[in-house]
Order: C-alpha cells, then sequence, then structure tokens
C-alpha cells in the first residue's frame, strides 16, 4: 500500500482572480476506492487534470504511481475509427488481451471494439473505455462522472464492475453509485477539504451529526457573547455614572461628603473599568472560539415553485403511440399507451435509444412549443393528444447553445433579472459567475442556469430531459424538496434511482 500526498495545492486559472483550489492539503491509499464529492464548481474535475498534470500549480502533489483519466478525449474525426483502433492512443502499450477481460467483466460484446466508435450508445462508449482504462495494472485512475447519459441497466453494470476495482477516484453525483462502490470519500467543502472512511451515505449521515453539533455551539457561543457585552455595557454605564460623581456635588444634601472622597470614587471607577476590560476579553475568545465553527455547514435552501393549474385533468394521453424518423424504416417503439394527469410526475424510463427524448419532442411539436428546435423530421402512428393553452417549461439535456454573458441570456429568455440571479444563488452558483461567459462554466453550472430558468417560469407542465447530469448532489436533494412541496405535474427523463424514490415518480417503460 501506497500513499498519493497533496500538500498546499493552489490553483486559478489564467485570467481569473478566483482560486479554485486553495491551500488543498490530503493523502490518500492508492487501493482506496474514493468517491469525490463537492458543489458544482469547487474543482472536482479540476484537481484530476492537476493529478495527470495538466497544469501549473503551486504546492506538491507526490504520488508512486501513474495515473489515467477516465473519459478519454474522442473528437469529430475519430468517431468513425474503431476503440480498437484508438486504444493505443488513449493508453500507449496497452495489449488487446488485457482489454477483452474486463470487457467480459462489463458484459460488453467484444464485437463493439471492431465497430466505429459514433456508432456506440453511450453506454456502449463508456464501457469501451473504462475497459481500456482497467486493462493495466500499477495505476491510480481518475473517473470523471462516467454514469452521465446512461441508463439504468447501463449504471447497474458499471455499478457492478467499478465495486469489484479498487485504486480509483470516482467524481460522481449519483448517490447509488456512491454508495454502491466507494470504501472512503474525499470532501471538497466549502472551505477545508476532509477524507473519512465510508460510502456517500455514512459522510452524510456524519455530516448532518456534525453540522447539527456545530450548529448548537455556535447557538450557545452567541447567548454567551450576548450575556457579555449586557454585562459589559451595564459595567460601563456605571462606572461613567460613579466617574462622573467625581466633579461637584451638593453641600447640602451630600454633607457628609470631602474632598478626599474623589480618591474613593476614582479607584471604584477603575475597579468597575477593569471588569469591562474582563468581559471585553472573554467576548473577544468566545467570537475567536465560534469563528469557523459554520464554515462548512452545507446551508440547502429552499426553492420555490409556481405552477399553473391547467383546467384539465388529462394533460397527455397517448395510445398505441409508435415514433420513427423520416428516412428511416426503425420504429423506436410501438403501441406504447399512458396518460399524464394535473398534479402527477411521470419518468420515461428505458435503454439509451429507446426513444424517451423523441416522446418529449413530440409532445413539446404537438403543443405547439417554440422555444426549441429539433433536427430531423419526428413521424407519429397512434394518438398523442395534448390539450391546446397549455404553457409548458422546457429543460433540454443539451447545453451546447448556452453562450455570452449570463445577464445577456437571460434578457433573451425574457427574465426576471433580479429573479433569475436570486434562483442561481439559491443553487448555490457564486455572484463572481455572473460576470462570466456561459462558456466558462461547468456543465454543472449550465444545467442549473436551464434548471433555474424553469422554475422562475410559471407553467402547467414541466417537461425536464435529463436534468440532473452534472448536477451536485447538495443541489439534487433541493430539487426533490421542491418537487415534493408544490407537486407540479412533470413528465421527466432521468435516471438517478435516487430521485425516483425521492419524489415518488411514476416510470413509463419503453
Amino acid at each position: 500500500m501506497a500513499q498519493i500526498r497533496v500538500n498546499d495545492l493552489t490553483f486559478s486559472y489564467e485570467g481569473s482572480a478566483d482560486e479554485v483550489l486553495k491551500d488543498v492539503t490530503f493523502s490518500v491509499d492508492t487501493d482506496w476506492k474514493l468517491g469525490l464529492i463537492g458543489r458544482n464548481g469547487k474543482g472536482k474535475t479540476t484537481l484530476l487534470r492537476l493529478f495527470m498534470g495538466q497544469y501549473e500549480y503551486r504546492g506538491s502533489i507526490t504520488a508512486p504511481t501513474r495515473f489515467d483519466y477516465f473519459p478519454y478525449q474522442v473528437t469529430e474525426r475519430e468517431l468513425a475509427r474503431t476503440a480498437a483502433e484508438l486504444m493505443e492512443e488513449w493508453k500507449p502499450g496497452v495489449e488487446l488481451w488485457q482489454v477483452l477481460i474486463q470487457t467480459e467483466q462489463l458484459h460488453m460484446d467484444a464485437e463493439c471494439l471492431y465497430r466505429p466508435f459514433g456508432t456506440l450508445s453511450f453506454g456502449e462508449r463508456t464501457r469501451a473505455m473504462l475497459a481500456v482504462l482497467f486493462a493495466e495494472e500499477n495505476e491510480f485512475l481518475l473517473i470523471d462522472e462516467p454514469t452521465n447519459h446512461l441508463d439504468s441497466s447501463a449504471r447497474d453494470i458499471v455499478k457492478e464492475y467499478l465495486s469489484s476495482k479498487k485504486g480509483f477516484i470516482l467524481v460522481s453525483h449519483d448517490r447509488d453509485l456512491l454508495d454502491g462502490v466507494c470504501d472512503h470519500v474525499l470532501v471538497l467543502n466549502r472551505a477545508t477539504v476532509e477524507v473519512q472512511a465510508g460510502n456517500f451515505s455514512s459522510w452524510k449521515e456524519n455530516k448532518e451529526r456534525t453540522d447539527a453539533f456545530l450548529q448548537a455551539e455556535n447557538e450557545k457561543h452567541l447567548k454567551e457573547i450576548g450575556k457579555l457585552k449586557a454585562a459589559a455595557d451595564r459595567s460601563s454605564r456605571w462606572a461613567e455614572r460613579n466617574e462622573n460623581t467625581k466633579i461637584g456635588f451638593d453641600p447640602v444634601k451630600e454633607h457628609d461628603r470631602s474632598i478626599a472622597t474623589r480618591a474613593f470614587i476614582g479607584a471604584k471607577t477603575k475597579k468597575m473599568q477593569a471588569r469591562v476590560k474582563a468581559y471585553e476579553t472573554r467576548i473577544d475568545r468566545e467570537i475567536e472560539e465560534k469563528e469557523g465553527l459554520l464554515q462548512d455547514i452545507e446551508r440547502v435552501t429552499e426553492l420555490k415553485l409556481e405552477p399553473l393549474l391547467f383546467h384539465k385533468e388529462v394533460l397527455i394521453d397517448a395510445r398505441d403511440l409508435s415514433l420513427k424518423y423520416e428516412g428511416s424504416d426503425r420504429e423506436l417503439f410501438r403501441g406504447l399507451r399512458f396518460q399524464l394527469k394535473r398534479g402527477e410526475r411521470l419518468i420515461l424510463s428505458g435503454s439509451n435509444g429507446c426513444g424517451k427524448s423523441s416522446i418529449i419532442r413530440a409532445v413539446l411539436e404537438r403543443s405547439g412549443y417554440s422555444g426549441a428546435s429539433f433536427k430531423g423530421k419526428l413521424i407519429a402512428e397512434g394518438e398523442l393528444n395534448v390539450p391546446a393553452g397549455m404553457i409548458i417549461s422546457y429543460v433540454s439535456q443539451d447545453t451546447s447553445f448556452l453562450s455570452g454573458p449570463l445577464k445577456k441570456y437571460g434578457e433573451s429568455r425574457g427574465l426576471n433579472e433580479s429573479l433569475f440571479l436570486a434562483v442561481l444563488r439559491q443553487l448555490d452558483l457564486v455572484r463572481e459567475q455572473f460576470s462570466k461567459d456561459l462558456e466558462e462554466f461547468s456543465e454543472g453550472q449550465k444545467k442549473k442556469v436551464l434548471i433555474a430558468e424553469s422554475l422562475i417560469t410559471p407553467a402547467h407542465l414541466y417537461i425536464w430531459d435529463e436534468p440532473l447530469n452534472y448536477i451536485d448532489v447538495f443541489s439534487r436533494m433541493q430539487i426533490e424538496k421542491l418537487i415534493n412541496r408544490y407537486k407540479p405535474t412533470m413528465l421527466l427523463v432521468e435516471h438517478d434511482l435516487r430521485f425516483r424514490e425521492e419524489t415518488g415518480a411514476e416510470a413509463v417503460r419503453l
């Protein structure tokens, strides 16, 4: 067993005044299955790239092993090549037989390695890359969000596979994956970094217990500071009033007072002032002990939603629905039946490529929604009834169209700027991001822009297509609370098992 040590690691991107990581120090064992947890924008992916030596930094990273990183980069031109051809570029020196051993463990047909990479599904691409990643030993592997865009069955395969391995850092916001795979967690808190044994759930339980204790300690210190300040103020006023009696006196009312009384009054005042000084010292000590208590507390702010009430009970009615694209003979599915009634939440479930997003597209087109553009012509057979006059708020799984200044994007969408920015702050987007172009945002931050836009748009129906990809676990819990509180009518595509369980959404299996 060896250790990777990070000491006083500090990094900021060129041209940016913001430090992504500052004075980070920790050590981890190379045979751990380590989950990396943190808010969007806290520097998780940046840390992995620093391990890979992609950026210059201050501080030190000491590692007795080589690193390798998932996902491998594949250009548009390389999509025409096969994984068997690309693997030598991904991991120089890797042997095909080593990769084939991993494909078997991943329940993957080796034939996928010989098909053009662009023709593979997201699940097949992920498994092909993981097979190459784990093909060699004596490496510490850096795995960045392997389950994004994967369906439930593919996620289960990846979870089972990673649980049988060791010696990696896994960046993921999928709580089920973190619980099923990790034996340690590395947490980028708001102000500190911690390493803890266990999985996500055990860390979360410890975190909630620690936060509750720190909140109680903070309240205790605040009360003590209040008492000390009141006592100091009282003693200060006594001292001032006593000192004022030294000057002048009424010989009729104070016939027993002499000039020597001044010295007695001065000594008494000095004693009171010393008491005030002692109170102030105790106040400073209490404040010092209180300082930093709440620096890592995760305050999950409750979001708000204003769903509109549609006059009809049934908002979507599909009967014997079949979909395919013009120019293709392959039907995505046939004979689908489902209804979405007012106040219900339905999750479209099925393997990648089975037509989940196409159903969303068909509903949007049938409703007359004009806020999205799609490629190709979709042909529907059977019935798909969507009432006229219904207002829809839509979150696309695609963020590539986001560009330019954040505030200008809000203006182009007709959003109330102050409300838009306020919701983004509630989703933990720091104010410094507001002045940046959207291209500089992380994928999780881009998704929060789309979700914030949807949340401030009153609608009869909320249609969200894979909304939680790249979204951190704390924001996921915020969104779950929002849905449970306001119970909007929703049609979703989402593969996060915990999200389904927490929101009680019904699944429509394709």
